[in-house]
């Protein structure tokens, strides 16, 4: 065969071809966001030729309202690809996007009054080759060859998508995917893509500040230094106490490996050993035990290839989008998902088996797999599962998915890690994992748990935990990346423990309720600001660049840390760059392959005694964090905040059964108390969640009054306009 593409007839095609699709095609390329990244112009330009013979009227499309994420204004350059409507089809799961009206009336649009909500709706404008989908946000505000580019890594949650963050002067102007293979392929999600909007928030700490006679003073640097290590030494003496006692530090799970390494090493060199991530879980009791390092068990590219898989406590979509997509193709072709948790919310993919009970059935749901698996496989059940009832058909189906296959796992999501009786889950998880020759997982819930765990931050000995240093705080505490309204697994007793205790430092790009409790605040930069190194939920190691010089007078965490250590006169803390930094971490955790060497070595909890006998509960507290409140940058980005996912995490969600027996309608404002704090909140019903719950979501300033993130909860109708925790009215808002 010979194929000749440089032919005059090959050549007088294409610029055929090129005539059509620039018959309707506006020339509006000055002004284009497009312009310079535009597949359809550099096309033009390679194969079009310099005049156009069409003199009739181009055909106008109006634009459309897609949501507060991606701007469809300019639907005239559309080319009809469908790339969009594949997209949404083959990746995200679901169809937002579609081709409507025949021939020259054909125009690309949302469902009727809808909008396109998917969490990775933005690859959607990079996948368009004209510039009819663009970046709502980053419209107008730049031209592509003033951006200079730039490798990051994503610290929003743990798959650690790689970046290109785009810049001008010192401000980030864009994100988009930098493709890995191995772990974000060529995606991100809009998490991802359109939180740097709160790198640019108005409540950015600008510099620091010392609080005198109950006042806040901006100073420099040297004096807020000095009156930190002043602060600590006096707390650290007060009453003779000890420093092992007396000193604790909390740190955010996002913090990166530099940060964590030199935080820890200031307080082992104070004396203290108090220090977690750990800071929305409330059970412990594994501490000691030796279970090993969490982690996601498998490299991430194979989920894509797994037969069958168990989740519990997950919702794998809204917490890791990325591995959701992975897991979508796999579903797809032929894998059997299972589910267990408070609400059967919708994968977009298909489903084998959903158990859905409130959290306090969790463990006995789990023990029935456990026990229909044994007696799948012939062999004797666990002594503590015999006194469970006989399996359902679900927990049978699920147990023989899993004894069918080769590739299959089970793994435990954020709420699974987060319950009173993770222990317990993760026990039998294990167990399950085991018999059935599955991998058994931990879907780790930030950027750098993994990280946190091997150095040892999340502690692996009993005692130091984030429960037992809120439960008994310390005189002086040191607050790393912490927001205590938004991070916590109880809000009220963070702040109880912060009200008791006498110094408080926090470091924190943001201004944020951590004001109220501290005596000094230090602002530290984000990611895009420091150097630094994140370990994923895989156990790999990745490490990223500043991409725009520190705001303001905002210096890297690690700077700070240092310099802390050189003030209070301690050895080790003579680095003088993050890569030195990072050379004693990875050799503080064994080096990059006694990392690998650490996670293999994973020792299964013993299984319980007895399982508990939950409390008789009228209804249950359901405490997922939304997508976009995962931490402290993504809570501050305007347009992420605007979406339908972040407006139905501020209602209450009822179950159907409790919705009818309160008499309840839409936009009916609902009495919520827990504990002894009350607050009133709209509501909405949720056809996902079992009988008895309630889905309250976390890591939202009204609902911080209401304390831990589970537990028995009163539900009743409210007359009264609905109140924030702090008195402030609440706006309903129609979903």
């Amino acid at each position: 065969m010979v194929v000749r593409t440089r032919s005059e007839r090959a050549v007088q095609a294409q610029k055929g071809v090129m005539e059509f699709l620039l018959i309707n095609h506006p020339l509006d390329c000055p002004i284009c966001d497009q312009g310079g990244e535009c597949q359809l112009q550099d096309l033009a330009v390679g194969y079009g030729s310099s005049a156009s013979r069409y003199t009739e009227e181009k055909r106008v499309v109006f634009h459309k309202d897609a949501g507060p994420l991606i701007a469809m204004e300019e639907m005239s350059r559309c080319i009809h690809c469908t790339r969009c409507v594949r997209f949404g089809q083959e990746v995200a799961g679901i169809m937002e996007l579609g081709m409507a009206n025949r021939g020259e009336h054909s125009e690309i649009m949302a469902f009727v009054g809808q909008t396109v909500d998917s969490e990775l709706s933005g690859n959607m404008i990079d996948l368009c080759p004209v510039g009819a989908l663009t970046s709502k946000p980053f419209r107008y505000s730049a031209r592509t060859w003033e951006l200079a580019r730039r490798a990051s890594i994503s610290p929003h949650d743990s798959v650690g998508a790689n970046l290109i963050v785009q810049v001008k002067g010192d401000r980030v102007m864009r994100v988009l995917p930098l493709e890995n293979e191995a772990v974000n392929e060529c995606w991100i999600s809009d998490r991802d893509r359109f939180a740097y909007e709160g790198l640019n928030s108005a409540e950015r700490l600008q510099a620091p500040q010392i609080r005198e006679g109950g006042q806040w003073k901006t100073v420099d640097w040297q004096t807020a230094l000095e009156f930190t290590v002043d602060g600590l030494r006096r707390a650290m003496a007060a009453d003779g106490s000890a420093a092992a006692t007396a000193l604790a530090a909390l740190a955010a799970p996002s913090s990166t490996l530099e940060e964590l390494y030199l935080l820890r090493q200031l307080l082992q060199a104070l004396g203290s050993n108090r220090l977690d991530t750990r800071l929305r879980h409330s059970d412990f009791s594994a501490d000691g035990l030796d279970a090993g390092v969490p982690w996601l068990g498998m490299p991430i590219a194979d989920i894509g290839r797994l037969q069958a898989a168990l989740f519990i406590g997950s919702t794998l979509r809204k917490e890791q989008p990325l591995l959701s997509a992975r897991l979508r193709h796999a579903a797809k072709a032929g894998a059997k998902v299972s589910t267990l948790h408070a609400a059967s919310d919708d994968w977009l993919m298909p489903m084998h088996r959903r158990i859905t009970v409130a959290p306090s059935q969790w463990v006995a749901a789990l023990g029935g797999i456990a026990k229909a698996l044994a007696q799948g496989k012939g062999i004797e059940p666990p002594a503590v599962l015999q006194a469970l009832p006989e399996p359902d058909e679900a927990a049978r189906a699920i147990a023989a998915s899993l004894l069918g296959g080769e590739r299959k796992a089970v793994f435990l999501g954020d709420s699974a890690m987060q319950h009173p009786q993770a222990t317990m889950l993760r026990a039998l998880a294990q167990w399950i994992a085991r018999e059935s020759g599955a991998v058994c997982g931990v879907l780790t819930e930030a950027a750098n748990a993994v990280g946190a765990a091997l150095l040892g931050v999340s502690p692996l000995a009993a005692g130091h935990d984030a429960g037992q240093i809120e439960a008994q705080p310390p005189r002086a505490l040191v607050l790393l990346n912490v927001e205590p309204e938004d991070d916590c697994a109880d809000p009220v007793a963070m702040a109880d423990a912060l009200q008791r205790a006498e110094f408080i430092v926090s470091l924190s790009p943001f201004v944020n309720a951590a004001e109220g409790y501290a005596h000094v605040m230090l602002p530290i930069a984000p990611f895009t600001e420091t150097a630094g190194s994140l370990i994923n939920a895989e156990g790999r190691l990745q490490s990223f660049n500043p991409v725009v010089q520190p705001f303001a007078q905002t210096r890297p965490a690690w700077k700070v840390l240092r310099v802390l250590g050189n003030l209070f006169g301690l050895q080790g803390f003579d680095f003088q760059t993050a890569a030195e930094v990072r050379a004693a971490a990875i050799e503080a955790i064994g080096g990059e392959q006694g990392i690998a060497a650490r996670l293999a070595a994973q020792h299964p909890l013993s299984l319980p005694q007895s399982l508990p006998q939950p409390a008789a509960t009228a209804v249950e507290r359901l405490a997922t964090v939304p997508i976009y409140s995962s931490d402290a940058i993504v809570r501050r980005a305007p347009s992420l905040q605007r979406t339908r996912d972040a407006r139905e995490a501020r209602l209450v969600g009822v179950n159907p059964v409790l919705w009818q027996r309160l008499g309840l309608q839409d936009g009916d404002l609902v009495q919520v108390r827990m504990q002894a704090d009350t607050v009133i909140l709209p509501a909405r019903c949720e056809q996902a969640l079992a009988d008895g719950v309630v889905r309250i979501a976390a890591a939202w300033a009204d609902a911080a009054a209401l304390g831990p993130m589970f537990g028995a909860v009163h539900v009743e109708k409210a007359d009264s306009p609905a109140v924030s925790s702090r008195g402030e009215a609440v706006a309903v808002e129609k979903i």
